[in-house]
């Protein structure tokens, strides 16, 4: 589109929008429906029993459907970063990074439907397409859901119609080459349902800034560049679950799903070489490149899933659950050098995870419901760049949880874990919490533990950076990493708005991280000396060497206004403290060193306001969110700097009598924010500017 057309497309799509907001009012039972909806949602996460959330024992932000389809979202990371300030979001040709409550998603334990998803792209292989809400629970939740649970869980709650056949097609297109193509479909007889989802995801290469910057003599020359800030990419995700609902008391269930994620950067990409000249008429310097070979490389990711489960409820008191799932995932990771004399490698990665969880669910008394289960984790790890083969772990798990109500207005829930991990024998993780509530006012405290085995990789796998020659060894001893969360949440629920504090301290200890080994440590090993032989400069152990203390506090609210309109926004202060071992070279003594913890954010905001108006079969959602947040840190880079992104959405929702049509149009980034850093740095964010995005939706 040429620039006169964007500019008639601009005004026509930014009239439209006055026009349509000049008339204002909507039915008071469409506004009761939204606030019920949208105010005091049921939530699972938080205990793993069913409460309305201001119930709730503890505290759980929900994304409700409505909230994912008025911001235009239609992926998991975008949902997250966009709609709560608790999580952030950072994506390069590796892959996205997320932090949580101020560290790595290494620390968070993501579910569909309460069953955790595993795999190396987690993130990207959900469909949002029949999404019932998000529930996002802040704080360490290994008593109830194991290992990793140290930052936060996030339950992504699916749901499934039961009428004989319905369909929802969806689709999302942005410059760049960027497409979102989702399919969810659901059939029913009788007994048996079918559950079907496909998930399209694609981008282009694109770039911000053209040149790299390099340190010569003490000056910063710049060079063209020819690698992307975004990496193109695909990735296609298939599931099918299939249902059988034999009575009030019996179902059961199969399922199997599909990922597959490739990287499109290709084997003969161009970069540049430089020469300087001095330009005889003006006697400045001038600049004159060549081509050449990039290094580049690929990266692959399959993940296979397959499994099921049984559900028996005997009686309104005993409700007992019992699923399995196995899951295997594959990653590949190629690259080419610049040279031909170095030769094409490739590193292959093959991980199964398999988890059989049984559960139950008792109602002891009208004032007592207790949860307990068994639970069985294997693991095992195979990869060929490594010589890693077969290795495996398997842990075994008790956990149960009560939930008392003490008296009127009070009400405590207390609970356990027992592991025991072949590697590293036996643990215990408890929680604790208090819930008091009178009117429209919830006071809630609580304390949990948290506990993360180290994964295979960190166990077995090595590294080798011939760039700088350096190499990374088994961390053979390592041990597990637990961590103390204590949280206090206030909250008022009113008929119209929803105000919610919390503070919290999560203190993190025996983190792992690299440790380099010292010459006194070389010399005692010939193995470690034969790797110095060799021409390795660095050595370097994986090693428990690390603790994070993370104070926070966070403030949300919600307000339904009258006449439609909704508004809404949040704030979440993170202070975070990470002590390191370093290892001082002239000295060959270690040096505790202080700082932020890796890709933490101190300061992120969000603003959602929306205008909701129908008009018989016609309903119109108009939407603008913000997302701002302050400098991120990085241990290799430094600081990013803040940046905040502003997005428009109109969604129109047209009833016809079997189906519902929804074309959507709207502008990302808004105000053109764009981080224009030179390649290779830490940046802000890696939003190729203002787009102009048009969807589609048709559910029957």
């Amino acid at each position: 589109m040429n620039k006169t057309g964007k500019k008639a497309f601009s005004a026509c799509f930014l009239g439209g929008i006055l026009v349509m907001m000049s008339s204002v009012g909507m039915a008071q039972s469409n506004a009761d429906s939204l606030r019920a909806v949208t105010l005091n949602p049921v939530v699972v996460t938080g205990t793993g029993t069913y409460h309305k959330a201001d119930n709730s024992p503890v505290a759980v932000k929900v994304i409700t459907t409505k909230e994912l389809r008025d911001a235009g979202v239609t992926t998991l990371q975008d949902a997250l970063s966009r709609l709560t300030t608790t999580i952030t979001t950072h994506t390069s040709g590796m892959g996205t990074f997320v932090n949580f409550g101020g560290v790595s998603d290494d620390y968070i334990v993501i579910l569909e439907n309460g069953r955790r998803v595993s795999g190396d792209d987690r993130w990207s292989k959900l469909s949002l397409s029949n999404i019932r809400r998000i529930e996002v629970f802040s704080g360490a939740a290994s008593a109830l859901y194991g290992s990793d649970a140290i930052a936060g869980v996030i339950n992504i709650i699916t749901e499934d119609s039961r009428d004989p056949v319905a369909a929802t097609v969806s689709t999302k297109v942005l410059n760049h080459g960027r497409l979102d193509h989702d399919i969810h479909a659901d059939v029913t007889s009788g007994a048996f349902s079918s559950h079907t989802t496909y998930a399209r995801r694609q981008a282009d290469n694109w770039q911000v800034n053209p040149y790299q910057a390099f340190d010569e003599g003490g000056e910063q020359v710049l060079k063209l560049t020819g690698r992307p800030m975004s990496t193109a990419f695909g990735s296609d995700a298939l599931s099918e679950r299939l249902e059988w609902r034999f009575n009030d008391a019996w179902s059961a269930y199969v399922r199997g799903d599909a990922y597959d994620y490739q990287t499109r950067r290709p084997q003969g990409a161009t970069y540049f070489t430089q020469k300087s000249s001095k330009d005889p008429a003006t006697g400045e310097k001038v600049y004159t490149y060549s081509p050449r070979t990039a290094y580049t490389y690929d990266l692959h990711h399959q993940t296979f899933t397959w499994g099921g489960g049984l559900r028996w409820v005997p009686n309104k008191q005993t409700h007992l659950y019992l699923d399995v799932h196995s899951d295997y995932f594959r990653s590949d990771y190629d690259y080419w050098q610049t040279s031909e004399a170095e030769a094409y490698a490739e590193t292959r990665k093959q991980t199964r995870y398999t988890d059989g969880t049984l559960r139950g669910i008792f109602r002891l008394t009208d004032a007592n419901k207790l949860s307990a289960g068994a639970q069985f984790v294997g693991e095992a790890l195979t990869s060929e760049s490594d010589g890693i083969a077969g290795e495996q772990t398997r842990t075994y798990n008790l956990f149960a949880q009560d939930e008392l109500r003490l008296f009127h207005g009070l009400e405590a829930v207390a609970g356990l874990r027992y592991t025991y991990n072949i590697h590293f024998g036996s643990a215990v993780t408890p929680s604790v919490g208090l819930f008091g509530y009178l009117g429209g006012f919830r006071l809630r405290a609580s304390y949990a533990g948290g506990y993360r085995t180290p994964t295979l990789s960190q166990l077995y796998a090595t590294d080798q950076a011939k760039t700088t020659s350096r190499y990374t060894l088994p961390g053979t001893s390592l041990r597990p990493e637990r961590s103390n969360f204590w949280n206090v949440n206030a909250e008022y629920t009113g008929r119209s708005i929803t105000i919610s504090v919390s503070g919290f301290i999560n203190d993190i200890r025996d983190m792992i991280n690299y440790r380099t080994l010292t010459a006194a440590e070389i010399q005692a090993d010939t193995h470690l000396t034969q790797l110095v032989e060799e021409g390795w400069t660095t050595l370097r152990r994986r090693d428990n060497i690390d603790r994070a203390t993370l104070r926070g506090i966070s403030a949300n609210i919600k307000w339904m206004l009258p006449a439609g309109f909704t508004l809404g926004g949040g704030y979440t202060f993170t202070d975070s403290h990470a002590e390191t071992k370093t290892l001082d070279v002239a000295s060959q003594t270690y040096v505790t060193t202080v700082n932020p913890v890796d890709k933490s954010v101190r300061h992120v905001g969000n603003v959602l306001a929306s205008w909701d108006k129908t008009w018989g079969d016609y309903h119109l959602c108009v939407s603008l969110d913000g997302h701002m947040q302050g400098q991120r840190y990085s241990s290799t880079y430094g600081y990013a700097p803040g940046y905040s992104q502003w997005d428009l959405h109109t969604r129109h929702i047209i009833n016809l009598p079997h189906c519902t049509l929804e074309p959507g149009l709207g502008i990302e980034n808004l105000f053109d924010a764009c981080d224009r850093s030179y390649w290779n740095s830490n940046f802000a964010t890696i939003n190729p500017g203002r787009s102009f995005y048009a969807s589609f939706a048709l559910r029957y």
